[in-house]
């Protein structure tokens, strides 16, 4: 096989969860460009209208679908939809997440489980439906989107972080679970990227310099940073590779500390 046919993912259905807007969108076209059919999902069918024909306008088959990760019965139904409508799911993409941002002083009950139903306890029960597909099928990929506080803790993040981290163990786990059966299951963890949800931190100049100067690269992610390494865990490429951690982060994890001028 050619180095390129690695990468080709031409007859290939994909499945992405949270796929209107952000992230979800962004992969779900980068799948489509690499030759994938894709199944796309949110809480509301209206708000995937631009993602379906930004699909189609590549030349791919689109299907949007009523997801909410944090319905038991709405995932079942929507894995089931997909499944009957491409007869296949060979990628899952388990995207979808939310975030509250606050002071842990100041964390709700409500918060707590708002963030952990949505980040944690819904992909475990999205791949659990999609695998079940997967494994008959006799394989798939299976790419958890983690996050830089899948491995790092951050001030105000704290269920966010517990959630991120818990996906993960939960991909290590996975892997081991499914992988007798052709089922590679793996994270993808950005860093610092801008999207919908921390647009306005990014309006600050002083703090986008401040993060900037914590990154070895000097500067947050581009959305497209993400391309290769999502193509790479979604494609035959990665075959051999299965429970890991994959960082995009700019190298904001090895804390970065420069060294003192040397004295002359």
């Amino acid at each position: 096989m050619s180095t390129s046919a690695n990468f080709d993912l031409t007859g290939k259905i994909a499945l992405v969860t949270g796929a209107s807007r952000g992230l979800g969108r962004a992969f779900a076209l980068t799948l489509a460009r690499a030759g994938a059919d894709v199944a796309v999902t949110s809480r509301t069918l209206a708000s995937l209208d631009d993602t379906k024909r930004a699909i189609e306008a590549l030349g791919r088959r689109c299907l949007p679908v009523v997801l909410d990760v944090r319905a038991e019965a709405s995932i079942t139904s929507a894995v089931t939809a997909v499944q009957a409508h491409f007869g296949r799911i060979d990628i899952l993409v388990n995207n979808a997440g939310c975030n509250i941002r606050k002071p842990a002083l100041e964390v709700t009950w409500e918060d707590w489980n708002t963030i952990l139903d949505t980040n944690l306890r819904g992909p475990f029960f999205v791949a659990q439906a999609v695998a079940r597909h997967m494994v008959k099928q006799g394989g798939g990929r299976i790419i958890n989107i983690g996050s830089v506080t899948s491995v790092a803790g951050y001030a105000g993040l704290g269920p966010y972080g517990a959630s991120r981290g818990g996906i993960k163990q939960l991909t290590m786990s996975l892997a081991a679970d499914w992988g007798p059966q052709g089922v590679t299951v793996n994270c993808l963890a950005p860093g610092w990227f801008k999207t919908s949800q921390n647009a306005v931190m990014y309006e600050d100049a002083d703090w986008v310099r401040y993060l900037s100067d914590k990154i070895p690269l000097r500067r947050p992610g581009s959305i497209d940073d993400l391309d290769g390494a999502l193509i790479f865990l979604a494609s035959e490429a990665s075959r051999y590779v299965t429970g890991q951690t994959l960082l995009v982060d700019g190298g904001i994890t090895v804390n970065d500390t420069r060294a003192l001028p040397a004295k002359k």
